[in-house]
């Protein structure tokens, strides 16, 4: 990843049986990585200051044992990768940013084969037809460009606290509630995180806490509202732990953005 002090490649191995975590890190980022790993790996997180009286929350927060809220500080990295989400499918997203990392990022510190994502300079010169090859249309784009150009004062504003990097992460135009919390949740291990505009989320959440798979926005932060300020590790404890609402209509078209393009180049 890229972290404040430069490309880093991160390695973490779990012991259960020992109860320990092992840490080792490449490149000129190294030392960062190394004096934030307990924010990273999410062993600062106090999981048992959070005492839900909600039986269903309750379970799946004895069963998910090991889902931590981490602090990645990666500011940057995590606000282009949640962009690249904005309004397309999961498989969309994750196809653009493999092909937007692949063509344009660096090789990882420690020769593990591994890819850093694209520095701020890279994105910010990419031209117009080269997002359009990969699938990204020039909202998307133009967000992504903004944040390349604004990504040192980000990460000012994220030595600053959170709430000043929240301030200014919302300040980019492109970069909503949604974008904003979810970046949040991971950056900034923000427990209270909720991403509104989800197209799933909200129904998964009326499913769990009340058998009702429509439910919008509102409702959702309504069925939230008594876990403040954890509503985003209860979301993320459903999420992860219970199946989603039966779907309503068949699964939509999935349309490769980035093979529309190829072919009207041709």
């Amino acid at each position: 990843m890229n972290s404040p002090a430069g490309p880093v490649t991160l390695s973490v191995r779990a012991d259960r049986g020992a109860a320990t975590v092992e840490v080792r890190a490449w490149g000129p980022g190294r030392c960062w990585v190394l004096e934030h790993a307990p924010d990273i790996i999410g062993s600062r997180d106090d999981r048992n200051e959070f005492v839900p009286t909600n039986v269903i929350v309750a379970t799946l927060h004895r069963r998910l044992r090991g889902l931590r809220m981490i602090r990645m500080g990666a500011i940057f990295d995590l606000a282009v990768a949640t962009t690249i989400e904005q309004r397309v499918t999961t498989v969309e997203a994750r196809r653009s940013w493999r092909a937007l990392v692949r063509r344009h990022g660096e090789p990882a510190p420690g020769n593990r084969g591994l890819v850093v994502p694209p520095s701020a300079p890279v994105l910010a010169a990419l031209p117009d037809w080269e997002w359009r090859r990969i699938g990204v249309e020039g909202r998307r784009s133009a967000t992504m460009k903004r944040l390349a150009c604004d990504a040192s004062a980000l990460e000012r504003a994220a030595a600053a606290g959170d709430a000043v990097v929240e301030r200014r992460l919302r300040s980019v135009r492109g970069v909503g509630p949604w974008t904003a919390a979810h970046v949040m949740l991971l950056a900034s291990g923000d427990a209270d995180a909720v991403p509104i505009g989800d197209w799933h989320l909200p129904g998964h959440v009326g499913h769990a806490l009340a058998g009702e798979p429509r439910a919008d926005d509102d409702r959702m932060l309504e069925l939230l509202e008594p876990f403040r300020p954890h509503r985003g590790r209860v979301w993320r404890l459903i999420v992860c732990g219970t199946g989603s609402p039966p779907r309503r209509a068949p699964r939509a078209r999935i349309h490769d953005l980035m093979r529309v393009e190829a072919n009207r180049r041709r």
